[in-house]
């Protein structure tokens, strides 16, 4: 009897299903292996980048007090250079005050700044100097004149000859200052008070009087009814309109006479346009207003202080001199 025996798979499943497991277990370890090496290497990183930004910090932390110490040093150069500015000023200083006492032992020493000799130089300076101050601040040449003649004897004491040309320098400033004349303020004064003169407050009426008189008796007998006048005196009928035409005359003769003193040809010029104004008002007619105006004129171009080309030089060669 053959009896038929089944074949049954079973150990090739169990085969199978054990060589999955195998693989699953390995896979799992493979996983767990590589999740633990990624971690190791992640933690590696975090380890490698925290030691790089420690060095990093370390780095600026050094490089900040590189730059300190830079900026401290470049302090104690600007203070080591100012330090040194003030020294060499010091020196400087020193130097030159070296120099002045130098100088000044060297002056002291000179023959020529020593004794009557150089008294003599500093008076005749003096006088000069004040001279020449009186003529161009005032104008002044009787005072310019007097310092001068106190100089020349003090200058005519000094016997070395260097002196020569300073005696003659002094003798044509002298010689120019003299030919020059009288002070213009003088002349001006003159002509102002020439230019008053006769102007009153009874000239008019007398004046009338004077040529009624001359007149036929029918001219006479005419003028009690018809006046003929000229019209730049219709303003001064009355006596009091002439009475203050005449003071403020007087006014203005009183300024430019301040002027003249004052040396003032501006305020001069002014002072003297409006006494022409009120000259021809007053002398409207009268022969004496072409002789005032000519005086008016006569002022405006008359100079109120002289101008010599030689005042100064004396003093200037003097300083010249002792300068060198």
């Amino acid at each position: 009897m053959n009896d038929p025996t089944p074949t049954l798979p079973a150990p090739a499943r169990r085969s199978h299903a054990g060589s999955l497991l195998l693989l699953l277990l390995l896979a799992i370890v493979l996983g767990a292996g590589g999740w633990y090496g990624w971690q190791q290497l992640q933690a590696q990183q975090a380890r490698a980048n925290a030691d790089a930004q420690q060095q990093r910090d370390a780095l600026d932390s050094r490089v900040e007090a590189l730059r300190q110490a830079q900026r401290a040093q470049a302090q104690r150069l600007q203070q080591a250079e100012a330090t040194n500015r003030v020294l060499r000023d010091e020196v400087l200083g020193i130097g030159q005050r070296a120099a002045l006492i130098e100088d000044s032992v060297s002056r002291l020493a000179d023959p020529d700044r020593h004794g009557a000799q150089a008294l003599r130089l500093d008076q005749v300076e003096l006088l000069l100097a004040i001279g020449q101050q009186r003529l161009q601040l005032d104008g002044d040449m009787d005072g310019a004149q007097r310092a001068l003649a106190l100089a020349a004897p003090l200058l005519d004491g000094l016997d070395d000859p260097a002196y020569l040309n300073l005696r003659q320098a002094l003798a044509q400033e002298r010689a120019a200052l003299d030919a020059l004349g009288a002070d213009p303020r003088i002349r001006a004064q003159v002509l102002l008070d020439s230019l008053q003169t006769g102007i009153d407050a009874t000239t008019d009426a007398r004046t009338r009087d004077a040529a009624s008189a001359n007149l036929p008796w029918h001219q006479r007998l005419l003028r009690k009814f018809v006046q003929v006048q000229p019209s730049a005196r219709a303003g001064l009928r009355d006596h009091s309109d002439r009475e203050a035409a005449i003071a403020a005359l007087q006014i203005e003769t009183g300024l430019a006479r301040a002027a003249i003193e004052r040396r003032d040809e501006a305020g001069l010029r002014r002072a003297l346009i409006h006494i022409d104004g009120w000259l021809q008002t007053l002398l409207a007619g009268a022969p004496q207003l072409a002789q005032k105006r000519r005086i008016v004129n006569e002022l405006k171009t008359a100079p109120l202080r002289h101008a010599s080309p030689l005042a100064g030089t004396t003093l200037q060669q003097l300083r010249a001199l002792r300068g060198q």
